[in-house]
C-alpha cells in the first residue's frame, strides 16, 4: 500500500474536532512523542524582560557636570567623596547591583538629571 498524502489530508479536512483528538491520541500511545509544545522554550523565548525582578544600575557616561554627577551617586550609594569620584571617573561603572524596578529608575532619573548616559542590566 502506497503513502497517500492527499487522501489523508483530506480525511482530515472532514474530520470532526472529536476525531482529530482521538487520532493525535492515538499517534502518541502508538509512536510514544508528544504533540504538546515545549513550555521552557515558549517561556524562555518571550518572557525573559518581563520576569527579571532585578536590575544593575551602570553609569556608562558621566557627562560634562562630573562635579553633579559624583553629588548625585554620593546621594545614591553613601559612599565617600573618593569611592564616588572613582566610579564617575571610571565609567561604565555599576552603581547599585540589584535594585528593584522602580528603585532603578529612580536612581536612573536622578543621574541623567546631572548629564549622566544610565543602563539598566
Amino acid at each position: 500500500m502506497a503513502f497517500d498524502k492527499d487522501a489523508i489530508i483530506a480525511s482530515l479536512k472532514e474530520a470532526s474536532i472529536t476525531d482529530l483528538n482521538d487520532l493525535v491520541k492515538g499517534i502518541e500511545d502508538e509512536f510514544g512523542v508528544s504533540a504538546a509544545a515545549p513550555v521552557a522554550a515558549a517561556g524562555a523565548a518571550g518572557g525573559d524582560a518581563a520576569a527579571k525582578d532585578s536590575f544593575d544600575v551602570e553609569l556608562t557616561e558621566s557627562g560634562d557636570a562630573k562635579v553633579k554627577a559624583i553629588k548625585a551617586v554620593r546621594e545614591i550609594t553613601g559612599l565617600g567623596l573618593k569611592d564616588a569620584k572613582g566610579l564617575v571617573d571610571n565609567v561604565p561603572s555599576v552603581i547599585k547591583e540589584g535594585a528593584t524596578e522602580d528603585e532603578a529608575n529612580d536612581i536612573k532619573e536622578k543621574l541623567e538629571a546631572v548629564g549622566g548616559t544610565v543602563t539598566l542590566k
